[in-house]
């Protein structure tokens, strides 16, 4: 008589709880990719809440079932592409926000510092990060 292994069961069991905490995640991610876009920061700032409150109970599942070997392939390739798009997210807000504190300085000279040195923009250009040919 065949009786199949505690972590097929497993696995049969906990699928729809896992499915249930990755659409949260991939809810809030594409919620928070939209709210990006239309630069609306209040909706940013819920949804990147709820991002990570998401992403944090969808860790504690996955993890709790990996233990026992139970994730299916199809929710951990679909995790992997989720955590993917945290870090891409990241990243673009990363390079927005140094372009923003570029812009900043620009603007905005941090006291102490002239627009210009004693031998004109260079002192500006030796901060800037770009070389000189």
């Amino acid at each position: 008589m065949y009786h199949p292994a505690p972590a097929s069961r497993t696995a049969h069991a906990d699928s729809p709880e896992l499915e249930e905490k990755l659409a949260a995640v991939e809810s809030e991610l594409a919620a928070l990719g939209e709210s990006l876009q239309q630069r609306d920061s209040a909706a940013i700032d819920t949804h990147a809440t709820g991002l990570h409150r998401a992403l944090a109970a969808a860790v504690e599942h996955f993890s709790r079932a990996a233990r026992t070997g139970s994730v299916p392939a199809t929710l951990r390739m679909r995790l992997a592409s989720a955590s993917g798009q945290v870090a891409a997210q990241r990243e673009s807000l990363a390079r927005a926000t140094a372009a923003l504190d570029r812009a900043i300085d620009v603007l905005l000279p941090r006291e102490g510092t002239g627009v210009y040195a004693s031998h004109g923009a260079a002192d500006r250009c030796s901060r800037s990060g770009l070389a000189q040919a």
